[in-house]
């Protein structure tokens, strides 16, 4: 007695060392994992990131514009040479009379001067721009444009790996409840096979049944290892999907449940496109084109911006020099103007364009939304379908198998009913699957 009680209790120990190695996860889990570590979602989260700094450098743009450089070099030879003629030249002999006819000279001989034969400059400069033609002001929208973009996109991206992340989970969570439905099924094979060998042994039916109930044992068995295989495949792609390693202990906790009519669901199509991130890049897209117009724009108007300088400079043995000036600029792209007028008109089509875009996408978005909404109402219809298939089928065994056991019906269809009922449990299970994806999606399309 003390021997079972010890085995019982290594057999208790064993199950809860196991159950306590099982990872289990949920949806909500699954989530917010593959967010973390999905590949697409980091790298829409690094464009966010790369925008926020594009934004940042156009801002700079509002700030003088600050330089600075130098120049520093000795010659063979000077740059410029000054030639100088000789003579003679009057030398004042102290009588103020002899400043207009002088008596004395001094004779001066002819000479060239080498100058600038080494040297430095040095100069640093502050310029603000005053008027850019709005090329500034619109740079810095587009660059805050740029990085709404990314952010819609980055929610874009969420949306299809959350998505994505529904379709594994519940696509693991239908192929475990297809195996139970197996395990059910061979279970009531091996009864029904043990009977059949008996009844066989009594006489009372022939090999031929026998042979029946295994053969259909043996292609039960194929098909339970090939569910197997695709649910390892399944999580693996899942794990991989959500950043984890794969574990063959994992388990999925939520289980298939249907409990809201379609109808709690609905929207307004036109108020949902709104809310839409799509939508709102095709606006955005707009918008973009419309600011990209008024800076080409401003590429043809006048400049003008102001300035302060401030210079070093030093020639051969001379002294050194510093001076600062202020200065200001205005140009005005006159030979521009011409070409100019073309591409202007050039981005004017191209806002045309992108209007039509919205219009057009705007309407096919409408009917994605309308097209979700119809497969949502068939997903229910079909899962509605598939319950009471399964309710029919579950009949449809029980008499079947009293009608065996009363030796009314024979094993082929009793093997038939079983056949049935394990394939109305499957079509149930997807069904359930289905619907929960549609509605996942169609709450997705509405934008929420």
């Amino acid at each position: 007695m003390k021997k079972i009680n010890f085995y019982i209790l290594l057999i208790t120990l064993f199950s809860l060392s196991q159950l306590f190695a099982q990872k289990v996860l949920t949806l909500e889990e699954s989530k917010q994992l593959a967010l973390q570590n999905n590949a697409k979602s980091k790298n829409s989260k690094l464009e966010i990131e790369a925008s926020r700094k594009i934004r940042k450098s156009a801002f700079t743009n509002y700030f003088p514009n600050v330089s600075a450089g130098g120049f520093k070099w000795s010659a063979e030879k000077g740059l410029f040479d000054i030639d100088m003629q000789g003579g003679n030249l009057p030398v004042y002999d102290g009588n103020p009379v002899n400043l207009q006819n002088p008596t004395q000279f001094a004779y001066f001989p002819s000479s060239t001067i080498s100058i600038w034969k080494k040297g430095t400059i040095g100069y640093i400069n502050a310029i603000q721009p005053i008027f850019t033609g709005g090329r500034i002001i619109y740079g810095n929208k587009l660059a805050s444009l740029g990085e709404d973009v990314s952010e819609l996109k980055d929610k874009m991206t969420e949306d299809e790996i959350l998505l994505k992340t529904e379709e594994q989970y519940w696509l693991i969570v239908s192929l475990e409840e297809k195996s139970r439905t197996i395990n059910k099924y061979e279970e009531l094979l091996n009864r029904l096979l043990l009977q059949v060998e008996d009844a066989y042994k009594s006489g009372i039916v022939m090999k031929n049944d026998v042979l029946k109930v295994k053969l259909k044992l043996s292609e039960v068995q194929l098909n339970k290892s090939k569910l197997e295989n695709g649910r390892k495949l399944a999580a693996m792609a899942f794990c991989q999907h959500i950043g984890i390693s794969y574990d063959s202990s994992l388990v999925f906790k939520d289980e298939l449940e249907i409990s809201d009519l379609p109808q709690s669901y609905f929207v307004d199509k036109n108020e949902a496109l709104k809310k839409r991130v799509e939508y709102s890049l095709l606006e955005k897209s707009v918008e973009a084109e419309e600011l990209q117009t008024k800076i080409k724009r401003g590429e043809y108007l006048p400049q003008a911006a102001i300035g302060i300088s401030e210079m070093y400079m030093k020639f051969d043995e001379s002294k050194k020099r510093t001076f600062g000036m202020v200065f200001g600029t205005v140009s005005v792209p006159i030979s521009g103007w011409w070409s100019g007028s073309y591409e202007l008109q050039e981005r004017s089509i191209k806002e045309e364009i992108a209007e039509n875009n919205l219009k057009n996408n705007s309407e096919l978005l409408l009917l994605q939304i309308e097209k979700s909404w119809q497969d949502l109402n068939d997903a229910y219809k079909q899962y509605l379908l598939s319950k009471e298939s399964k309710t029919q089928a579950e009949e449809n065994f029980k008499v079947n198998e009293d009608s065996y056991k009363n030796g009314i019906s024979t094993v082929s269809d009793l093997l038939e009913a079983q056949a049935l009922l394990q394939q109305t449990q499957d079509q149930l299970t997807e069904a359930k699957a289905n619907y929960i994806v549609k509605k996942t999606t169609y709450l997705q399309v509405t934008g929420r």
